[in-house]
């Protein structure tokens, strides 16, 4: 459950900020007051990252789950292919929009996904250890 928890909580806040950095038109960043100008539209954006980041981080870590029940697959390769799974539904679903259409959009929209599933993931690993099955417990 700690897993849900942690995709919900983090995925959309780096989502979002990723979306913003990489998703910002030519020229937007430059000026004296850039890192003014970062943290105001932070503020004003991340009720919108968690609306409409909420369901698509519960469904990469409903993934990163998946993954974590094939025994095969080690934590580090569950990251990957977490990050991988991100990486196609979001440049899939952002690459696709409006007329910036290329390789270029593609992979910075497909970052968008992966850098917050990435990390989400790494934080599951981290703080979500599996319980261990006791063979000797009594069950009733």
């Amino acid at each position: 459950m700690k897993r849900y928890i942690i995709f919900a909580a983090i995925g959309p806040l780096i989502g979002g900020f990723f979306l913003l950095i990489l998703g910002a038109p030519a020229g937007y960043w430059d000026g004296v007051n850039v890192i003014q100008k970062l943290f105001k539209v932070m503020l004003v954006t991340v009720p919108y990252n968690y609306l409409f980041g909420f369901i698509p981080a519960l469904m990469i870590g409903a993934v990163d789950d998946i993954l974590l029940h094939i025994r095969m697959i080690g934590p580090f390769l569950r990251m990957v292919l977490t990050g991988l799974v991100a990486f196609a539904a979001t440049a899939i679903l952002y690459g696709t929009l409006g007329s910036e259409t290329g390789f270029q959009h593609y992979l910075l929209y497909g970052l968008v996904g992966f850098i917050p599933a990435t990390f989400s993931s790494w934080l599951a690993h981290k703080f979500d250890k599996p319980t261990a099955i006791n063979p000797g417990a009594v069950r009733a």
